[in-house]
């Protein structure tokens, strides 16, 4: 009867190490490694990380801030970005662009010098930016005028513009001739044709609401779309709009997925990233919360190393008033800085 209970103890000692075996496996070992001062003031939006070139694009107030990803240094700022949200890069030609929300527009840069090239007028308060390499063309979304801007870059000309019949957030390409664009008020996907720069259908997001960041899987054709109003990551099937997988997460705003790893990540503004993994087509599963810190809400991914750039700074209450019940937290001046998260 001893041996018989000693051995049970044991089998199940042995199912309990077995299981945080796997457990410990399943975690990403991911951890803040360092802090990047950035010293300007301003808020900021959307950071863009070119791998190849090692550098981070971080938008900034009325400016982009260019940092090493090898150093963290600083090496270039493009100015005169008034409201700057977005960054799309064309390596192609030499040339990336911004999205100025506070004056409608789009700053063309030379990615040698970061001089001005020229500035191309948009929608109303462009927001999202991205550069679609199937079509060859840069879209910017905008926020109030409900509508995305189709830019040419070999010739810097709009070449179209497509009404959205809502609040576009964070637009991804499948590579193959169609592009997402999250719908922040009305809660869907809306999937535009690139060759004729029509919208040709409308998915509904089934359990999540306000749609802001975004990421593709182009080999399985899978979207992850964090939603910030519920604080949700929904897995879609870009191919049909089938809602396949919900996850709790936090505020999200930025979503970034990693296709050597089959990780997604959403960067969270109440402290931490949700890390999701992608064990095939079908099945998705929740991994781990990582610390990080509040107002870190939007991500930029490095694809060479796998580690993440995440923007933010220390925050103070502001009090409400009569016009204003519940007014956002006020920036603590000289506390901008950009974390990055590795192994």
């Amino acid at each position: 009867m001893l041996k018989s209970n000693i051995a049970k103890v044991f089998s199940v000692l042995g199912i309990v190490l077995i299981a945080l075996g796997a457990s410990a496996q399943n975690k990403t070992g991911l951890h803040i490694l360092k802090k990047h001062p950035i010293k300007s003031s301003g808020g900021w939006d959307y950071v863009t990380v070119d791998a190849a070139e090692k550098k981070i694009y971080v938008s900034h107030g009325t400016q982009v801030n260019i940092l090493s990803t090898a150093t963290g240094d600083s090496i270039g700022v493009i100015p005169n970005t008034n409201g700057v949200h977005g960054i799309a890069l064309v390596k192609s030609l030499g040339k990336g662009y911004t999205s100025n929300g506070r004056d409608n527009s789009c700053t063309v840069f030379d990615l040698k010098t970061n001089a001005e090239i020229t500035k191309i007028t948009v929608g109303t308060n462009p927001d999202a930016i991205f550069y679609d390499n199937f079509s060859k063309k840069v879209y910017a979304f905008n926020g109030r005028s409900s509508d995305a801007t189709v830019i040419d870059p070999a010739t810097d000309r709009v070449v179209a513009t497509i009404p959205l019949g809502g609040k576009p957030e964070t637009g991804v390409s499948d590579g193959k001739g169609k592009i997402f664009v999250n719908s922040e008020t009305t809660n869907e996907v809306v999937v535009i044709d690139a060759n004729t720069y029509k919208v040709i259908n409308r998915y509904k997001i089934n359990d999540g609401d306000e749609p802001s960041g975004l990421a593709i899987d182009r080999v399985t054709n899978r979207l992850f779309i964090g939603c910030g109003g519920n604080a949700t990551m929904v897995v879609m099937d870009a191919g049909n709009g089938k809602n396949l997988a919900k996850f709790k997460i936090g505020d999200c705003d930025g979503v970034a997925f990693d296709p050597a790893l089959k990780l997604a990540y959403s960067s969270n503004g109440d402290g931490n990233m949700s890390v999701i993994r992608e064990v095939n087509a079908d099945k998705f599963v929740f991994v781990e919360n990582i610390t990080t810190e509040k107002s870190a809400r939007t991500i930029g991914i490095d694809l060479i190393t796998h580690h993440l750039f995440l923007p933010a700074a220390q925050m103070e209450a502001t009090l409400p008033t009569a016009e204003n019940a519940h007014p956002r937290p006020h920036m603590v001046a000289g506390t901008f800085h950009v974390i990055e998260v590795g192994k």
